[in-house]
């Protein structure tokens, strides 16, 4: 019977209950793993591979290496050291010796592996009270009849009622069901690249035969993923402007000349770079959609000046969005005060502006008084109508929402956009992120800031860091302890790290996740009531001859404002805080800063977090205490020992995780990529975006016969994103 590939394609987007052997039970399982269709049945990827060709056994094996060894369970044991810790032990045979293996809460395994079933455990051999072992080990049940076909077998993401095995033979199904789907990738790219066909990608994928085949079939799978994306964004970012005449701005006017010459100092070699890389986009005849990116302190404030004069020269107002009213007031005194001496119209409008004041400056902005509005969420409100918005700029645009920045672009005609954000994003990710904007990056400050080092310690050598603090404190310098996990159990840290937990570590007790915080979101939550007992007990004890403030989340934004001007005042000496420390404080006499369970922060947050101290002409300290002794946890915390460079760190930290984690980003398309290694795949993401480029000249709505099933596929990867910047 003749293939019907067109069925075959239009299956995917059925529900998962039609492929054979998902019963509703099992629909409900596959549910919880985030497959309700076909199409996520078979984008559901094998986490890892058992390769069955290398098997050792229990007497070859060796100690200190990884492999996999296939036996008969022997004994399989629950037992329970402590109250709060269950662990399974199994005794695996295979006639040559025996192999202990532990795994740590995984009690549900007492239901899915029996004595008498045949097994392949995949793991790290290590030797201990007599014999040799494996801590969380894969474990692949090969026996009740099932036949592995090959020599590579496939470990799926599974839960507790749906085991690997089963997702297997559902998966072997799915594929089945889909068999002669059309390829929507066009000829010539396949050909180019010499990529498999998307059916055989995915069939080698799920059941490769040999390792090399999955690692072929991951390559074009890959780059599926990433031409996909690229598309949804320049299609995204041209769909703003169509049908909209672009602004082009004037970048040699009186009011940028005079802004520039006002500055009392040089631009660096890489500020005057992403200047002239700006204006140029502001100067260009189409609408400019540029992202600024730039450590803390480099300078990106005062290169987005540049943008707003000549927004000013042209005619036209600008808008400059700020997440916080401490960060839009640093932004008048500086920034707003320098533009109104070089002739530009600068006024400022936040939530807290009087009402009489606030109607003036809305007015103002709509008869074109006000040249540039600089502003919290307030700029949002309907009834702040510029007269003729040329320039929107989004700083820090990572905290706003997708549709927080559309609503402020959509208060002019297809305004150019200017993104500044602090979070150091790696070329190869930005591309990813942002296919449908520019970008310029600015790396180093513009000074030399005070010596700045950083410590990692164990929770036995906290001491170090506190007796470093009240030397500080002897000296007349502030000290910052952030501790958001205070007052969580065990259990409760877990959940903080929800989706992003890893196996346990050998010794049970150190069972961390790699990270439960990476973004101000993660922050929320604190324990109000634990908060304010650890202040009160660092009062007592650790500095008692000091004051002591605190910063937690269920505090108001002014509450949190008086303390943080007490600190900055100096009237407070040491900040507790379980929150976040806010981006526009500067406080130059803090010097010392305890980070408790750093572990649990991703090396992003981690760096901002450290920005907060060394901003003055005095040395800094901080120490990261880490409740975790593993191994990967405390290598990634020694990079933070090892570099100041935000950019290097990101780099490093995406070369250990996957770079949905960095971000700690989960409304963006990228969200999707699930094959994708930011920093192995840097080639194939270039190789990508200049193919979209390529598509969208010659064809940009992807009408053309060769590109309208690919039209499609991108449509329905995205169907519920949207591209406007950020995040």
């Amino acid at each position: 019977m003749p293939i019907d590939r067109e069925k075959a394609t239009l299956s995917l987007d059925e529900p998962v209950s039609r492929v054979r052997l998902v019963s509703p039970a099992r629909a409900s399982a596959l549910e919880k793993l985030g497959v309700r269709t076909l199409r996520d049945l078979l984008t559901h990827f094998p986490r890892s591979y058992i390769d069955l060709s290398q098997v050792e056994t229990c007497g070859t094996a060796r100690i200190g290496e990884v492999c996999t060894i296939r036996g008969t369970v022997h004994e399989i044991k629950l037992k329970k050291p402590r109250y709060n810790l269950k662990l399974v032990e199994i005794a695996l045979v295979d006639g040559t010796g025996i192999l202990i293996v532990t795994c740590f809460r995984q009690p549900w395994l007492m239901d899915q592996v029996k004595a008498g079933d045949a097994v392949a455990v995949s793991g790290k051999v290590t030797f201990d009270y007599g014999y040799k072992r494996m801590t969380n080990p894969f474990i692949e049940v090969i026996g009740e009849g099932e036949e592995v076909t090959g020599s590579v077998v496939p470990v799926h993401p599974a839960t507790e009622k749906l085991t690997a095995a089963w997702v297997r033979r559902i998966v072997a199904n799915g594929l089945e069901a889909a068999e002669g789907l059309f390829d929507p990738l066009p000829l010539g790219l396949r050909l180019r690249y010499r990529l498999m066909s998307r059916n055989a990608a995915l069939r080698a994928i799920h059941f490769p035969r040999t390792m090399p085949e999955a690692d072929e079939a991951r390559r074009r799978l890959v780059y599926e993923e990433l031409l996909y994306l690229e598309l949804f964004l320049m299609q995204e970012g041209a769909a703003r402007s169509a049908g909209c005449v672009p602004h082009a701005h004037v970048v040699d006017g009186p009011r940028l000349a005079a802004f520039a010459s006002s500055l009392p100092f040089e631009l660096t070699g890489e500020q005057q770079r992403a200047r002239d890389e700006i204006l140029s986009a502001l100067a260009a005849p189409t609408v400019a959609n540029h992202m600024l990116l730039g450590d803390v302190g480099t300078g990106k404030t005062v290169v987005a000046g540049h943008a707003l004069a000549a927004a000013a020269d042209s005619e036209g107002q600008a808008m400059l969005l700020a997440p916080t009213e401490v960060l839009a007031r640093q932004h008048m005194e500086g920034l707003g005060e320098r533009l109104e001496g070089a002739g530009v119209r600068v006024a400022l409008l936040t939530g807290s502006t009087p009402s009489g004041e606030r109607a003036a400056i809305v007015e103002g902005f709509a008869s074109g008084e006000v040249d540039v509005l600089i502003g919290t969420h307030a700029l949002l409100s309907d009834d702040v109508v510029p007269r003729n918005l040329t320039l929107a700029v989004i700083d820090e645009q990572q905290r706003f929402g997708v549709d927080q920045r559309a609503k402020l672009l959509e208060k002019g005609e297809a305004p150019d956009a200017l993104y500044l954000t602090a979070t150091p994003i790696p070329r190869t990710l930005a591309l990813a992120l942002y296919g449908n904007l520019t970008l310029s990056y600015i790396k180093h400050r513009p000074h030399d800031s005070a010596r700045r080092t950083t410590r990692v310690l164990s929770r036995e050598q906290q001491g170090d860091a506190f007796e470093a603090a009240r030397e500080a404190l002897d000296r007349g310098d502030q000290v910052f302890v952030v501790c958001p996990l205070v007052g969580k159990d065990a259990e409760a840290r877990d959940a903080k790290a929800a989706g992003r937990t890893r196996d346990a570590d050998a010794a049970g007790e150190e069972y961390h996740p790699a990270v439960a915080i990476e973004d101000d979101a993660d922050l929320s939550g604190d324990d109000v009531t634990a908060a304010t007992r650890e202040a009160e007990m660092l009062q007592r004890t650790t500095f008692a001859d000091w004051t002591v403030g605190l910063l937690h989340g269920g505090m108001g934004a002014e509450a949190k404002r008086e303390v943080m001007e007490q600190f900055r005042k100096g009237e407070v000496q040491v900040l507790v805080a379980t929150t976040v420390i806010e981006v526009g404080v500067d406080v130059p006499n803090a010097t010392v800063m305890i980070v408790q369970d750093a572990d649990r922060f991703g090396l992003a947050q981690l760096h901002q977090l450290r920005g907060r101290v060394g901003r003055g002409e005095k040395a800094a300290e901080v120490f990261l205490v880490s409740a975790s002794q593993r191994e990967e946890s405390l290598a990634r915390l020694a990079a933070m020992e090892s570099t100041d460079d935000g950019f290097e760190l990101a780099a490093f930290d995406l070369s250990l995780r996957r770079e949905g984690d960095i971000l700690g980003n989960r409304q963006h398309g990228a969200s999707g990529l699930k094959l994708v290694n930011i920093m192995r795949d840097g080639a194939v993401i270039e190789a990508a975006r200049a193919d979209a480029q390529a598509l969208l000249e010659v064809d940009p709505n992807l009408e053309e016969p060769d590109h309208v099933a690919l039209a499609r596929e991108v449509r329905l990867a995205f169907a519920h994103e949207s591209a406007i910047v950020g995040g």
